[in-house]
């Protein structure tokens, strides 16, 4: 007998939630896309070393990571509202305190203010907000969500490198953070109610004392091996979408002509995350995972082969069909095996690890290209990575149909 449709938690309201989601991502995943564009600009403050700002950025996505587990625990409480205000006024902080300078200023700024304080407050609290508005279309929309992300890269590295050509990085950076903070303060106001979605918290303690078992195995190791592949996915997930502008540079490829292929990168990761997030409603999060691992390897392959500008435009298109469908999908598979009182934990965490794989990923490819002097060695770092990430996703994937078979049988 099927349930009828008023069973669903999902309404027109879910959907104007999710939307206010994907603007603030938009705006709070704008800040850090300056110190991209800027890469060489503002390596040149620091004696040429792109490791300086390599690590402001990568310091924001750990710092983002660290600060979404404390955050997620704290908007169980207050509200993610709460959070995603707070969150927003320490990002414009955190730009204001990058324009002293590198390395100091820009480090604490990204790293502290942007990423711990401020993407901290934002980032892990909507993906567990917005799961709760959802159950028949979760994947659909936490993909929407997710894009935010890749919409401001497709979005703000071509008007970024704009502004920063004529007023420079520092005055950039300034008036970028006012516009963030106008922007998200009235949606976090009016467009963030509580969730339909009950979780109790005896549930999960429950949950904890019986000691489920997932997949055949304990639950925390089940955990554990999903949040070791989300670093192993992020780390070449991270090289082209912080380097691309600097390599194209390498090239002789104009900074017009980078900012332009990283917004195609980007914009191919919004437009495909949407599909990617139909695929995972229908055949699951881990498999949504596999596959889109296995396109990003292909392409970061491919970023080894290709030096013309016509070639990397189009393996920037291919890269961002592949990644785009994959954070999104690691958080459905979470949402899908573990008990959802558990979501306010383990969503944060593992977002804290795909954060560490993209703090790893980016100042990697500009510690690696400060010693040999180019970026082949980062890359390939990164293909090897992502190889070993297909093994344990992989692993995961064949578990889960051993353990459907015998449910079957």
């Amino acid at each position: 007998m099927h349930q009828p449709q008023s069973a669903s938690i999902e309404s027109k309201a879910s959907w104007t939630v999710a939307a206010a989601a994907l603007v603030t991502m938009l705006m709070a995943y704008g800040a850090a896309w300056i110190t991209a564009v800027a890469l060489r600009d503002i390596a040149a403050e620091a004696a040429g070393a792109r490791s300086v700002p390599a690590l402001a950025t990568s310091l924001a996505w750990l710092g983002g990571g660290l600060g979404g587990i404390l955050m997620g625990r704290i908007a169980d409480k207050i509200g993610t509202r709460w959070t995603v205000l707070f969150g927003a006024v320490m990002i414009g902080v955190g730009l204001a305190l990058s324009t002293l300078g590198p390395p100091w200023p820009l480090w604490i700024g990204h790293g502290l203010f942007i990423g711990l304080l401020g993407i901290g407050g934002i980032n892990a609290p909507l993906y567990i907000y917005v799961s709760r508005w959802f159950d028949r279309r979760r994947g659909s929309a936490l993909a929407l969500i997710s894009s935010g992300s890749y919409l401001a890269g497709a979005l703000w590295p071509t008007l970024f490198e704009r502004v920063i050509a004529h007023v420079g990085w520092r005055e950039t950076m300034l008036w970028y953070a006012l516009a963030e903070v106008v922007v998200i303060v009235p949606l976090a106001l009016f467009y963030m109610p509580h969730p339909p979605e009950l979780v109790h918290a005896a549930a999960a303690s429950g949950a904890a004392r019986s000691e489920p078992r997932v997949l055949g195995l304990k639950s925390n190791t089940v955990f554990a091996l999903m949040c070791a592949a989300a670093v192993l996915c992020c780390i070449p997930m991270a090289m082209p979408q912080g380097h691309l502008v600097a390599f194209c540079g390498d090239l002789g490829i104009s900074r017009t002509v980078g900012a332009a292929m990283l917004s195609v990168l980007l914009g191919t990761a919004f437009l495909s995350r949407q599909i990617w997030g139909a695929i995972s409603d229908r055949i699951g999060g881990l498999r949504t995972v596999l596959i889109g691992s296995a396109l990003q390897g292909a392409s970061m392959i491919a970023f080894l082969l290709t030096q013309s500008e016509a070639g990397l435009f189009t393996v920037s298109a291919a890269f961002g069909l592949g990644f785009s469908g994959i954070i999104p999908a690691y958080v459905l598979a979470l949402r899908e095996l573990f008990h959802g009182a558990e979501a306010s934990w383990r969503i944060p965490t593992l977002l804290l690890f795909s954060g560490t794989g993209m703090a790893l990923g980016g100042w990697m490819a500009g510690a690696l290209y400060d010693h040999f002097g180019y970026y082949a060695p980062a890359f390939a770092t990164g293909i090897g990575s992502n190889l070993l990430n297909l093994v344990v996703v992989g692993a995961l994937v064949l578990r889960t149909m051993t353990v459907r078979r015998k449910v079957i049988a």
